[in-house]
């Protein structure tokens, strides 16, 4: 009897412990937009992997809406740990972003956590974040051309 009630308690505590962890929300508010023409594109990277091109990365969220002065975004269901996200202000609806002939962005841009931008997009680490912690997000707009 001793062993049996044993072995339930061992079997309640491991169902317990492989419970699925809780979903997370992640809340994006987009600011300083130049214009409502075209939509905001948005990716949510679960990893480094394609960071920050989205375009042809596997398990990245993507999220899009019509441009405003300020865009606000919610992605539900992310399983808990570090993201980073990116964006980009789709003006002319080509799903793309549009550089000029030396590779400079001649379209809106934005990161997660604001990082100063000198040579070319942020690293992952630079940007990413824990939604469990942060579940907010303000993403500033930036435009170079």
């Amino acid at each position: 009897m001793h062993r049996m009630m044993m072995t339930g308690a061992a079997l309640l505590l491991m169902g317990a412990s492989s419970a699925p962890p809780e979903p997370v929300t992640l809340t994006i508010m987009l600011v300083g937009l130049r214009s409502s023409e075209g939509e905001v594109r948005v990716c949510v990277f679960p990893r480094a992997d394609g960071f920050p091109d989205c375009a042809k990365v596997e398990g990245v969220r993507r999220v899009a809406a019509p441009a405003a002065p300020e865009v606000r975004l919610t992605v539900e269901g992310l399983t808990p740990g570090a993201y980073a996200v990116s964006v980009i202000h789709d003006e002319n609806g080509n799903r793309k972003l549009d550089k000029s002939v030396v590779g400079m962005p001649t379209e809106g841009i934005g990161f997660s956590r604001n990082p100063r931008l000198i040579f070319g997009p942020p690293a992952f680490d630079k940007v990413r974040f824990d939604p469990s912690a942060e579940p907010m997000q303000a993403i500033k707009m930036r435009y170079y051309l």
